[in-house]
C-alpha cells in the first residue's frame, strides 16, 4: 500500500493499526524535531506520542497529499506551543546575533561626552574620503541615500558600501582606546 492509499484507508475505517503503520516510518524524523526544540530525550520522547493522538483526529479532518512535510509542520507547531504554553522560551539579546549594536550611545556623563565627540572627530579623519563624506551626509547632515547620491556622484550601491564601511571603521575606532589610535 502506498502511503496515499494508507491516508485514504485511515480516513475511511480509522484503523489505529494502519496509522501507527504510518507513523512509525516517521518516528526518528519527529524524535529528531522534537529533540531540537525541548533539547531534553524524555521531553521529546513524550511529544512523539503526543504528536501522534493528534494524528488520529486531525488526519479524519485534514486532506493531506504531502504526508511527510504535513507531519514535520504539525511536530513544529506542536513543539513550539509547547514551549509557548510551558513558559520555557529561550530569550536572546538580539545584539548578539548579528544585528547591528547602536554606533553612538548615551554617554554617562559630560565629560565623557565631550571625549567622545573629540574622539569620533580623530576617527572621521582617519576615514577615506569617499567614507568620511558619505557618513558625513547620510548621519551627520541627515541626507538619504539618493540626495548623498546626487551629491558626490557616487553610484547609490557605491554610497550604501561606503556608509556601511564607514560605519564599521569608525566603531572600530572608537573602541580602541577612545579613538585615539
Amino acid at each position: 500500500m502506498t502511503e496515499a492509499e494508507m491516508l485514504s484507508e485511515y480516513r475511511r475505517t480509522g484503523d489505529l493499526e494502519l496509522l501507527g503503520r504510518l507513523f512509525e516510518a516517521y518516528m526518528p524524523l519527529l524524535y529528531g524535531v522534537c529533540l531540537k526544540y525541548f533539547k531534553e530525550e524524555d521531553e521529546s520522547k513524550d511529544a512523539v506520542m503526543q504528536i501522534f493522538e493528534q494524528l488520529i483526529s486531525k488526519l479524519k479532518v485534514h486532506e493531506v497529499s504531502n504526508f511527510k512535510s504535513w507531519l514535520y509542520t504539525l511536530a513544529r507547531n506542536h513543539c513550539l506551543m509547547a514551549l509557548r504554553v510551558s513558559g520555557k522560551h529561550e530569550f536572546v539579546n538580539i545584539e548578539d546575533y548579528g544585528v547591528e549594536k547602536p554606533l553612538f550611545q548615551h554617554p554617562d556623563s559630560d565629560g565623557e561626552t565631550e571625549d567622545r565627540l573629540k574622539s569620533l572627530e580623530r576617527c572621521m579623519k582617519k576615514l577615506p574620503e569617499e567614507q568620511r563624506l558619505a557618513v558625513d551626509l547620510f548621519y551627520l547632515q541627515k541626507k538619504c541615500y539618493k540626495e548623498v547620491t546626487d551629491l558626490t556622484g557616487f553610484d547609490i550601491n557605491k554610497v550604501k558600501s561606503y556608509i556601511q564601511n564607514g560605519k564599521r571603521n569608525l566603531r572600530i575606532c572608537m573602541e580602541r582606546s577612545g579613538g585615539s589610535e
